[in-house]
């Protein structure tokens, strides 16, 4: 199983490895000198204790030493950190990361992240540019030559660990780990299609689960929310998670709902876990839509019950009251099936059929627009200049600029900028947000990419 690891960036005062280690004063393992000494500073150590005032030396990539304030003053080291009203604690963990970007084509240093204090980027949710076999490739546009280049040097059996490797070579400034994603175990088996798994796909599935595992993946990381993610059925999963169970693999999961069906999605979550023998992570647990924010308090309630019933589940905590996804996110995934959203977009017979559908709300995805309103959708990432003049604009305000009605304008400008455009959904509180903070189990994550 390759092994991700790469030397920390000394950008922050942030530790690259978890201080477990006791205080202690005894006399260092090795004579050497010590590349760093961090001193005075307020250790939090992350294994749940309180903080301490303390030293902390560094010899390459370890932590050496964890020493009483004042303990290490004056030690032979290449580097001195005074942390004097600071805190030095372990690098944080993301466990969403989305610098795909950064980590295979671009910067690798990922600054925007360890400049506060992230060394761990965990990747997959929902999908993963690995594994890759013909029906991938079938999936990325033909004028896309670039990507299909890419693409096709995780092909064969360990597909997902050439993907890993590859990031290593590249070089990055922080740990990278990831899920492999259930969208891509599904367009691996089935393409793009709706539908359900035919006896060999199922058998290409568990195989492809299987190998993911063998070559690092932490288990199967989900966005049912998101074609063809969504096109997946619980038992789908519920197979999926079977596979991975023996090589100890975790399922974390972007819930089908976190809205309307918010609950329902939540024992989803607990029926793939609890039948598929694997522990359980809910990413960035949040109650969306107004009528929907009262459920918060039972959703934790849920989760606590399974826990006290001895299933192995946990929670992100979401801290923000908007949320971010693709604009075209909002229409029906059946439009999406076979990747022919844009040509069903473009089909004037089909027009009226999605306006229709974008006002109705239906219990088989969550219509974040709707969820929302008009008013609550925020549109980013124009790139036509004509365009540009809605940048960060309401979609109540841009469709009274158009003279059209906001599922109209839906349709429009997804046409025009080829799905390829952001929202920014404005659909909790601080209340809500508030609620999973302090009475939940579970971590945070960015749930974006690295920032230039």
């Amino acid at each position: 199983m390759p092994r991700l690891s790469f030397a920390p960036t000394a950008a922050v005062l942030s530790v690259l490895a978890a201080c477990h280690t006791p205080v202690s004063t005894g006399v260092p393992a090795s004579g050497a000198p010590y590349d760093l000494v961090i001193g005075n500073g307020r250790v939090v150590d992350g294994s749940g204790n309180a903080w301490f005032w303390g030293d902390i030396a560094v010899r390459g990539d370890r932590i050496a030493r964890v020493a009483p304030r004042g303990t290490l003053a004056g030690t032979p080291s290449a580097h001195f950190i005074d942390a004097k009203g600071l805190v030095v604690a372990p690098g944080f963990i993301d466990i969403q990361a989305q610098s795909y970007e950064n980590f295979m084509l671009g910067d690798g240093r990922s600054l925007s992240m360890v400049t506060q204090g992230i060394t761990t980027a965990i990747l997959g949710e929902g999908g993963t540019p690995a594994p890759v076999n013909d029906k991938i490739l079938a999936a990325i546009p033909p004028t896309d030559t670039s990507g299909r280049r890419l693409a096709a040097q995780y092909t064969g059996p360990h597909g997902f660990g050439n993907w890993l490797e590859s990031m290593v070579r590249r070089g990055a400034s922080e740990n990278v780990g990831s899920f492999v994603g259930s969208g891509t175990v599904r367009t691996f088996a089935k393409g793009e299609a709706m539908g359900a798994f035919s006896p060999a796909e199922r058998d290409s599935v568990r195989a492809m689960v299987r190998r993911a595992m063998e070559d690092g993946a932490f288990g199967i990381g989900s966005a049912l929310q998101y074609p063809p993610d969504n096109f997946n059925t619980t038992e789908d999963l519920i197979e999926s998670a079977r596979a991975m169970a023996p090589f100890g693999g975790v399922y974390i999961t972007h819930m089908r709902s976190e809205g309307d069906r918010l609950l329902e999605a939540i024992d989803e979550a607990l029926r793939i876990g609890r039948e598929g023998g694997v522990p359980v992570e809910i990413y960035h647990l949040k109650a969306s839509g107004t009528a929907n924010w009262p459920k918060m308090a039972q959703a934790i309630a849920k989760i606590d019950s399974a826990r006290a019933a001895g299933q192995d589940v946990q929670a992100d905590m979401y801290l923000y009251v908007a949320g971010a996804n693709g604009f075209s996110s909002c229409i029906p995934p059946k439009y999406a099936a076979d990747g022919k959203l844009l040509q069903n977009l473009r089909d004037p017979a089909l027009r009226a059929e999605i306006v229709a559908g974008l006002h109705t709300p239906v219990s088989t995805y969550d219509n974040s627009c709707l969820m929302a309103g008009p008013e609550g959708v925020m549109v980013v990432g124009f790139s036509k200049p004509e365009l540009k003049q809605y940048e960060g604009k309401r979609l109540s305000e841009i469709a009274r600029l158009m003279n059209k009605d906001w599922a109209e304008v839906i349709v429009d400008l997804n046409v025009a900028e080829e799905a390829r455009l952001g929202e920014i959904l404005f659909l909790m509180t601080e209340d809500t947000t508030r609620g999973p903070t302090a009475t939940s189990p579970g971590s945070s994550a960015s749930t974006s990419g690295t920032r230039r």
